[in-house]
């Protein structure tokens, strides 16, 4: 099930990551990785801290550049585009450690993740709602200080903020950090709700058995490389998934 580095371009896919390499100085973070996302799909990057999954995605966003290799979105080159060009785009990334600005009400925060459709007013209502309708405890405390909601809700309160761009495709990173069984549940079914309401997602996560149970594809990184891919059925039957991350 390893994936192959040659993948063609099709009439339904969103995101092709091309034999991509990233670096943070002289040391290689990412190497020859490929992968690709389709319309409407959810998949899951599993991996240890360190096998490059916050990486890839920051590469993706435009936060990093690559050395070699390309992405493309929508058959458009975008490995050469600053990250807000990107946003522009239709790329949404939602940070690990929600990254709030805890010192602003819900509502500037969720605002503040509308900037590039600054000049449209009414869509940026209806996605407002949009969220609210996701996450009812936001509009509930939109008037609270970020800072002072409880971790559950600020992991509400950043997905909901890159929602705001209206993005065709969303990227989590470690969205089940640190939060209670419960909560976890929670975020996993807003999650599974808004891949329903039509908006692509790339999903990574170190709640392997959770991110299996919601995506329809998967990959696995090791030390900045894939080193398998398939269904989220066939990764849950394979051994090595079974043993390092669902604990089997």
């Amino acid at each position: 099930m390893k994936t192959s580095s040659k993948l063609t371009w099709g009439p339904d896919m969103l995101l092709n990551v091309q034999d991509v390499d990233t670096y943070y100085g002289r040391a290689q973070a990412l190497r020859e990785v490929s992968f690709r996302i389709h319309e409407k799909e959810m998949l899951a990057i599993l991996g240890a801290n360190g096998s490059g999954k916050t990486t890839l995605l920051n590469t993706i966003s435009g936060l990093l550049k690559p050395k070699a290799g390309t992405v493309e979105f929508e058959g458009k080159r975008i490995d050469t585009l600053s990250p807000d060009a990107i946003v522009r785009l239709g790329i949404s990334q939602c940070p690990e450690g929600r990254r709030l600005f805890p010192e602003m009400a819900v509502l500037k925060n969720l605002s503040l993740g509308g900037y590039v459709r600054r000049k449209d007013r009414l869509g940026i209502e209806e996605t407002m709602e949009e969220v609210f309708d996701l996450f009812p405890v936001l509009k509930e405390r939109q008037h609270q200080l970020a800072g002072t909601l409880s971790g559950g809700e600020q992991q509400m309160l950043a997905i909901g903020r890159a929602l705001m761009s209206y993005p065709k495709l969303l990227m989590l990173d470690e969205p089940s950090l640190g939060l209670a069984p419960l909560l976890v549940s929670r975020i996993f079914r807003a999650i599974q709700d808004i891949n329903q309401r039509g908006t692509a997602i790339c999903l990574v996560e170190q709640n392997a058995s959770m991110a299996l149970k919601v995506a329809q594809r998967g990959y696995v990184m090791e030390s900045g490389e894939i080193v398998l891919s398939g269904s989220s059925e066939q990764l849950q039957d394979e051994e090595k998934v079974k043993q390092v991350y669902l604990g089997l």
